[in-house]
């Protein structure tokens, strides 16, 4: 029997063991929420363990119901963070944010770019069209999910067409002839389109490893559609197997129609991780992390993304899906997709319902339990055909990123799923699109 493949791995830089109460915990050193070394700590450990890339997530927008009692979403720029990041690795892949909503394409090409320069080839770009900061920006409204998806396709085609516009065989350095690049080769891009109009070229020749890997999460209908056609890897909000079967087929069925072959596309949901020597111990670490998370902001998170006030009812009350209003707008697709398909398919009591990861988290798949426990829920995931890999987001303490690298990464290793060497050195290299 052969070995099964790898898995696709990577690790959220997001010091995600501070979120909810995990910053209050003695031992958080929270104070280090703003220093290059803890990043570099991490960036550093997660090359040693060969995972394929560290993922630095980003918001344009500070919710100051959150700056009060929790690190929320007070974080670094992922481009300037990266920079740091690329010269203290070697080998691990760098995948940083950037928004095509609020940001000029020229900018986002030119900034990926010069990191992949830095990194040398080991940069991917997380493409998100936002779903707030829209203030921030001068804008008043936030455009509506589809057209910002119609936006962020426009935009993703001008960044390709700028990185593009300057190949790094024009440049060819002939000190006896004078000639620095071949000027042939450059071409301005004249793009004219809805949303955007830039001559070009850039200012940065590409990289030679070639096109810088694209990653996309989108799970609207047009997210969807989006992320079949541009993106080399999905990372993808599955709370349980159902949701994680459905939206891989779904991907691939679309892939396949955009004329992609749906095994060039990675479909990586994020695993939350409350890890700890014991089952108990490990409950006890989640429990503790979410004190703060109160009935009453659960409850209004679900009439925030469900349109219902559910705070009358008994929590021996099941939620069908014939009490959810059509809702026009709404703040998030993808968590009001995830609890409308949950409640459709479990009918499930108010109180159940309170405690689902789409309520008590950010919608990812969940294991609390011990290093084991997390190795075989991996295994379930794969085996049933719902995920390519994972990005891993240890939560609680500092101790579950630790197990991750000291015992998940391991037993996975061992078992075939992991890599122990790697084969290459950019990040199209470990993604398996240099093969």
């Amino acid at each position: 029997m052969s070995r099964p493949a790898p898995l696709c791995i990577g690790l959220a830089l997001a010091m995600s063991c501070l979120t909810k109460s995990g910053w209050r915990r003695e031992d958080s050193q929270v104070e280090h929420l703003f220093s290059i070394d803890d990043y570099i700590q991490l960036a550093k450990q997660a090359e040693a363990a060969k995972l394929d890339f560290v993922f630095r997530p980003d918001t344009l927008f500070l919710p100051m119901e959150m700056v009060g009692t929790e690190p929320g979403f007070s974080s670094l720029d992922p481009m300037v963070l990266l920079a740091a990041l690329a010269t203290a690795t070697s080998k691990i892949g760098l995948v940083s944010t950037a928004s095509t909503t609020f940001n000029p394409p020229y900018v986002v090409a030119r900034q990926l770019q010069s990191l992949n320069w830095l990194s040398q080839g080991r940069i991917g770009w997380n493409i998100v069209t936002a779903i707030d900061g829209q203030t921030n920006f001068g804008q008043q409204n936030l455009m509506a999910s589809k057209q910002r998806y119609e936006m962020a396709a426009e935009f993703t085609e001008v960044v390709q067409k700028l990185w593009n516009s300057y190949p790094d065989d024009a440049l060819t350095f002939d000190r006896q002839s004078g000639e620095f690049a071949n000027s042939n080769k450059v071409q301005a891009i004249n793009h004219h389109g809805d949303f955007f109009n830039v001559q070009g070229p850039l200012n940065v020749p590409q990289y030679p490893s070639g096109n810088i890997p694209l990653f996309q999460a989108g799970a609207s209908p047009w997210g969807r559609d989006f992320a079949a056609k541009v993106a080399n890897a999905i990372f993808a909000a599955t709370p349980d197997l159902h949701a994680g079967i459905e939206l891989r087929n779904d991907l691939r069925q679309r892939a396949a129609l955009q004329g992609r072959n749906a095994d060039d596309i990675k479909v990586l949901p994020g695993l939350s991780l409350y890890l700890a020597e014991t089952r108990q111990q490990a409950e006890d670490l989640y429990y503790q992390t979410h004190t703060s998370l109160t009935r009453e902001k659960k409850l209004a998170y679900l009439q925030k993304n469900l349109g219902v006030d559910f705070s009358a009812l008994d929590d021996t009350q099941p939620i069908t899906v014939d009490m959810l209003p059509k809702l026009d707008a709404v703040r998030s697709h993808t968590h009001t997709n995830l609890l409308t398909r949950f409640i459709e398919r479990e009918s499930p009591t108010l109180e159940h319902l309170l405690t689902r990861p789409e309520v008590m988290g950010s919608a990812h798949w969940l294991v609390i339990g011990t290093p084991e426990d997390a190795v075989e829920s991996i295994k379930q995931r794969v085996e049933a055909g719902a995920a390519d890999g994972f990005i891993a987001v240890p939560g609680g303490s500092r101790q579950s990123a630790q197990l991750f690298f000291d015992q998940v990464i391991p037993l996975l290793a061992k078992a075939g799923l992991s890599r122990t060497e790697y084969q290459g050195s950019t990040l199209r290299d470990h993604l398996g699109l240099n093969a």
